[in-house]
């Protein structure tokens, strides 16, 4: 990372705030002018008790004047609790919302970037930022209200302090220095430790989601104290950051609860010198000793800015997701009579930092089924996921039917490429919804015919609901899961299908089953399948063979095999 590199994720976070708060910039200024009211009858408050104190000592107390004033200042302790109350419904609907749209940008930049964003963040990394700095961030607006509110109090009681005798505001100010210098003290620490915490926090909760979905492999493999211990491995500096948090604002309120007294002492005592000389009355006393406890709430800056250190802290890390570069879309249509053709050129991808794929060249004829074969770690799904542009290659072009893949509009994109993967993700609520979900809904007829294809329409029937029960209801196994995936990829693929080691679940009747009406019952006219099995290469028209990161040879299986002795062995070892 570049000396730059935090400066800009600073300032990054620092829009967001600003573009959030500009959002937010009715209820924002509600909430400052409440609080500000609220501030405005608290500085009142002590000039109207102090007159009225004057007015029953000089021997008022029956004089109507006086019963005015102290209904004033009835009307003075009601009106705050009324507002502070307000304020408090307001603070929570703003704090709630403004999360609410966090979330939501944050989420639509994570699914525009496609698997590049988890490519780059983990899952758990992911969720972090998603769920728990959204929410800290969201707390800005009403952060931002009360720090201005903070602020107005105590220079409000300077004021009036002033204008009771300049004095008074001169003995105040003399050590106004100690509390700015102690406030610019904890915002520097606080943000140090807060950004180290949030970022452990983030990959304790990617290494949490990792064993959490390792599990069964976990307890196969006799590893949990070992899995435990790798878990909480960031525990001991999360541990670190956290206790410095604490002492640096246990320090700051601990310097600041010794300050405020010492100030307010210092004024009452000038007060009292001015009261024995005739200058002040015994009202403007306590008013002034009012005006010093409202002027050193400067110290109750400390929490306000410490949340204001959270949510921009919070915020870096929302706009870190934010930077995420998401895919763009042209406006291209396929050729009418395009048939399927899929074509490669010199492409090139990285992942992690190392070449997975380097100069592939490949044609995938319209019509016909073409295996991708090669060991693990030899880019076979890396090349299956750019084949239909789930991500873009680093280096090369990509065309179907000699229209780039980069110029495809979206909805075009996804309604002619159709994709399956070894464990699908059932997302649509029902079984049904799971086989219409995608950038259109198929007819429920198409989606049937689908099921039937992908052998997955008599088990389906067998549920409680059919087609209409839960998802969460339907215990299925990895095949039936599987099966669910391909029905849902032939229900939506218009002219390229690409499986992804789509039938690795499968036995292998339902396997030939399958293979077979990928080509009489399947729309799809061309078809890229990644393949571990033997079977699999056998039924196909051709076989591109993936050895580190090129393409080897490409031909029907049958010919590769005899005259390849290194294809043979990708099955045989």
């Amino acid at each position: 990372m570049t000396s730059t590199a935090p400066h800009e994720a600073t300032r990054r976070g620092d829009h967001l705030l600003l573009t959030t708060l500009r959002t937010t910039a009715p209820r924002t200024t509600a909430l400052v002018l409440i609080a500000t009211a609220s501030t405005g009858a608290a500085l009142l408050l002590p000039a109207v008790l102090g007159h009225t104190l004057d007015l029953l000592i000089g021997g008022h107390g029956r004089d109507g004047t006086t019963h005015r004033w102290v209904l004033l200042c009835a009307a003075l302790v009601c009106v705050p609790a009324v507002l502070d109350a307000l304020g408090e419904f307001l603070t929570a609907t703003t704090t709630a919302r403004t999360t609410a749209l966090l979330r939501r940008a944050a989420l639509g930049h994570v699914l525009a970037a496609g698997p590049r964003a988890t490519a780059r963040m983990t899952p758990g990394d992911l969720v972090t930022r998603l769920v728990g700095n959204a929410a800290q961030a969201g707390t800005a607006p009403a952060t931002v209200a009360g720090t201005v509110t903070a602020v107005v109090g105590p220079v409000g009681g300077i004021v009036a302090l002033a204008l009771l005798d300049p004095w008074l505001a001169l003995v105040f100010l003399a050590g106004a220095p100690l509390l700015v210098l102690l406030l610019r003290t904890f915002t520097r620490a606080s943000t140090d430790s807060l950004a180290g915490y949030q970022r452990l926090q983030g990959e304790l909760a990617g290494r949490l989601m990792e064993a959490v979905g390792g599990a069964r492999t976990i307890a196969a493999a006799g590893t949990a104290a070992r899995e435990r211990d790798r878990v909480l491995e960031p525990l001991p500096g999360l541990s670190r950051h956290g206790h410095r948090m604490w002492r640096v604002q246990g320090r700051s309120s601990a310097q600041a609860t010794a300050l405020v007294p010492l100030l307010q002492i210092a004024v009452l005592a000038v007060a009292g010198l001015e009261l024995s000389r005739g200058r002040l009355s015994v009202g403007d006393l306590l008013a002034a000793s009012r005006y010093a406890v409202l002027a050193t709430g400067v110290g109750m800056l400390v929490g306000h800015l410490g949340a204001l250190v959270h949510g921009r802290t919070a915020a870096r890390r929302l706009a870190e997701v934010h930077a995420l570069p998401p895919t763009v879309h042209g406006i291209r249509r396929l050729p009418a009579d395009g048939d399927g053709t899929l074509r490669l050129r010199g492409v090139g991808a990285e992942r992690g930092g190392r070449t997975v794929l380097r100069g592939v060249d490949l044609v995938v004829p319209g019509g016909s089924t073409t295996a991708v074969v090669g060991r693990s770690g030899t880019g076979k799904s890396v090349l299956a996921e750019l084949a239909g542009r789930l991500a873009d290659p680093d280096a090369g072009e990509i065309t179907l039917d000699g229209v780039p893949l980069r110029e495809l509009a979206h909805d075009e994109l996804r309604r002619q490429v159709g994709y399956a993967f070894a464990r699908p993700a059932l997302l649509g609520g029902t079984i049904g919804g799971t086989l219409a979900f995608g950038s259109f809904t198929p007819p429920p007829e198409a989606v049937v015919d689908a099921a039937r294809a992908a052998c997955a329409d008599d088990f389906v029937r067998r549920l409680p609901d059919g087609y209409d029960t839960a998802c969460a209801a339907a215990p299925l196994s990895g095949g039936e899961a599987q099966r669910l995936g391909l029905a849902r990829a032939f229900a939506h693929a218009g002219r390229l299908l690409i499986l992804d080691d789509a039938t690795s679940s499968l036995d292998s009747v339902t396997e030939a089953r399958v293979a077979d009406a990928l080509l009489h019952d399947v729309a799809a006219r061309t078809r890229l399948i990644v393949a571990h099995r033997l079977a699999t290469a056998e039924r196909a028209d051709r076989v591109a063979w993936l050895d580190g990161g090129r393409v080897r040879a490409v031909g029907p299986h049958a010919e590769l095999w005899r005259r390849l002795p290194e294809y043979r062995a990708v099955f045989e070892g």
